[in-house]
């Protein structure tokens, strides 16, 4: 298996300058993005939360008619469900913090629709705590290049990856994971061919012998 310094190495080459692609001006909207952006891709999210947030600041939200959240939301999959999380996100904050998304995982991770994943993002972006956030783009990389098995589940793969890499690494390493999942080491057709990881790769020595 690689050393960590070299996977690091590798990935700096692909994404240098890797940060959170879900667009974002205020605490509040990441939290909010982040719960959208369950099983539905950040660019997807970009265009629902585009019209959300112009519409709607954390008050407006709380007020807000929860059946004019869901069709603005429809796109992103469950509005139903995601309306709710949404309206109950911003009366707890409301309530709760004056508004602000505190720097508390226990809190946040109460909180409807927001599991260790969402929370390592919106921490390790607003206040730079280190986290490794596990979706599945990190999942599947995770995997392939041998950092964790096959059926190890997201919070096994945490503990795996936060065991290999500096402290210092993590939360540059969680987007620069999700960017080669996502546009590399794709579910289907990866780009195996041009990977500087090929060598070092388990996907890819299965696939070629």
């Amino acid at each position: 298996m690689m050393k960590s310094e070299e996977v690091i190495s590798v990935l700096d080459k692909y994404y240098p300058d890797a940060r959170c692609e879900l667009n974002y001006t205020k605490d509040y909207e990441l939290l909010i993005a982040t719960v959208l952006s369950a099983q539905c891709t950040d660019k997807r999210v970009n265009q629902v939360t585009e019209v959300l947030f112009q519409k709607y600041d954390l008050k407006g939200l709380n007020d807000a008619d929860i059946k004019d959240i869901e069709s603005i939301i429809r796109p992103c999959g469950s509005h139903t469900k995601k309306a709710k999380y949404i309206k109950t996100i911003a009366e707890k904050l409301i309530e709760d913090y004056h508004g602000i998304v505190p720097n508390n995982r226990e809190y946040l991770e109460s909180l409807p629709g927001v599991g260790r994943k969402t929370c390592n993002v919106v921490l390790s972006n607003i206040y730079d705590v280190p986290a490794i956030a596990v979706d599945t783009h990190v999942a599947r990389v995770s995997t392939r290049l041998g950092f964790a098995k096959e059926g190890d589940d997201v919070s096994i793969i945490e503990q795996k990856l936060m065991k290999k890499f500096p402290k210092d690494k993590w939360s540059r390493l969680h987007h620069q994971l999700v960017l080669f999942g996502r546009y590399n080491c794709t579910a289907r057709n990866p780009k195996c061919q041009d990977c500087l990881f090929k060598t070092n790769c388990k996907y890819y020595k299965k696939i070629t012998h």
